[in-house]
């Protein structure tokens, strides 16, 4: 098959560059955020600066199962908005703590679907791309051992998955298969017929 023949893909230097571009603007659009945040498959955690003169009682934070609206009372909200997904109130929560250059507000947020990575905190903020977070980032060793297999095993069949490879379903089956024939080398399975 001649190379014309087929459909033109991105090669993997022009993926890597378009891969780096949107991450340079993702990067950019995050940093003009008034705060930052972070988040691993269970929960996310979001800091803002706070003038050091200001008290938890100057705050005006209201966090609800689907918005969180944070700021200093009579000035522009740092962040008012809906969140992508619900969370669990009774585990999220607030506080503000003091840092070497002033104060700095922290919310924690429980998210009620431990299985879904957030494209933002709030919808009206830039989206991040959550297909291209790793586990690293995610601290896939907060989880516990049940969720982390799923998750590491989704991650891996989806890696697999994209470079044309057997899931790790498919490769157990040829693993047990060729551990079969190891142990009975004298059956010929070369045109062995099932059923």
């Amino acid at each position: 098959m001649a190379d014309s023949d087929r459909p033109a893909s991105p090669t993997p230097e022009e993926r890597e560059k378009l891969d780096a571009e949107a991450k340079k603007k993702e990067q950019e659009e995050q940093s003009k955020l008034p705060y930052k945040w972070s988040q691993n498959i269970g929960d996310l955690d979001l800091t803002a600066p706070i003038p050091a003169n200001i008290k938890g009682r100057d705050l005006d934070v209201k966090i609800t199962k689907t918005s969180l609206k944070a700021g200093i009372k009579g000035q522009e909200p740092i962040i008012d908005g809906t969140l992508p997904h619900s969370i669990v109130m009774d585990e999220s929560a607030w506080t503000l703590e003091t840092t070497k250059s002033g104060k700095e507000l922290n919310i924690h947020l429980d998210k009620s679907n431990k299985q879904e990575w957030w494209p933002h905190v709030v919808t009206n903020a830039p989206k991040i791309d959550t297909a291209k977070i790793t586990p690293e980032n995610s601290k896939l060793s907060d989880l516990d051992g049940e969720t982390r297999g799923m998750v590491e095993k989704m991650m891996y069949d989806q890696r697999q998955k994209e470079m044309g490879k057997p899931t790790s379903e498919e490769d157990k089956k040829m693993e047990m298969l060729k551990k079969f024939q190891a142990q009975h080398p004298e059956m010929d399975f070369s045109n062995a017929k099932m059923g």
